[in-house]
């Protein structure tokens, strides 16, 4: 049996740049990268984009339990290396922050992985590429199986669409996500996505906020004299 697109299989991998590992779920692999971290489990769809493209299409037409290995070049890895992404940012806005900026520090800010590379006077240089831009990658890989069961493959999805597992339910034909009537913009985006991969539709059960109820059925008299003594404030 081979693989092809849109199956949805589980992956043992380690990905380096410059013979450097950056990636892996492979225990011994991983501790190199960091002795304290546990490999998880990871399941993807080809042909999904849930890799980078070399990678995603290297996928394809493979044997199970056999080890490959590919390299392809940052076109389908991360990317090349954008000079608009290296910007330059006023210190006060780190300061204002707490955080005291120097050349090498990696942080979050605007939901991407920034790096610090100069601080000068009062400006600061950022860089916002993927740390792995404009580098050439190797992978080995191994398929261990393509997954049929149905939870699985349903919590894959949900997980790769939403960024997170919300509350849901499988009904026969049937995949209910259980949430804030502010979930429909997202269901009915992934809608197609369910009918495609899972032959399923998609459907938001509204989870309405608990009500807040008056007054605290268990206070003491100590507390309800906190409480009134804080509303005089």
């Amino acid at each position: 049996m081979t693989t092809k697109k849109k199956d949805f299989i589980e992956i043992k991998f380690t990905g380096c740049a410059n013979s450097q590992i950056f990636d892996s779920n492979i225990e011994e692999d991983l501790k190199k990268i960091n002795p304290d971290a546990k490999p998880e489990k990871t399941i993807i769809v080809i042909g999904e984009g849930m890799v980078v493209p070399g990678l995603d299409k290297a996928l394809e037409d493979k044997e199970l339990n056999k080890e490959y290995e590919v390299s392809f070049n940052h076109k389908e890895g991360f990317g090349p290396r954008r000079k608009e992404l290296v910007r330059i940012i006023s210190l006060k806005s780190f300061t204002e922050q707490k955080v005291n900026p120097h050349p090498g520090m990696v942080l979050a800010l605007d939901n991407n992985l920034v790096k610090i590379l100069a601080v000068s006077g009062a400006r600061v240089t950022t860089d916002f590429n993927n740390p792995l831009a404009g580098k050439d990658l190797t992978y080995k890989f191994t398929i261990i199986r393509i997954v049929e069961d149905e939870k699985e493959k349903t919590e894959t999805l949900i997980k790769s669409l939403f960024r997170f597992l919300p509350k849901y339910e499988i009904k026969e034909n049937k995949v209910i996500i259980k949430g804030p009537k502010g979930f429909e913009v997202f269901i009915n985006a992934f809608k197609p996505k369910f009918k495609e991969l899972l032959n399923k539709d998609l459907d938001l059960e509204e989870e309405k906020p608990k009500e807040k109820h008056e007054g605290h059925v268990h206070e003491t008299e100590e507390e309800k004299t906190e409480i009134k003594e804080e509303d005089k404030g």
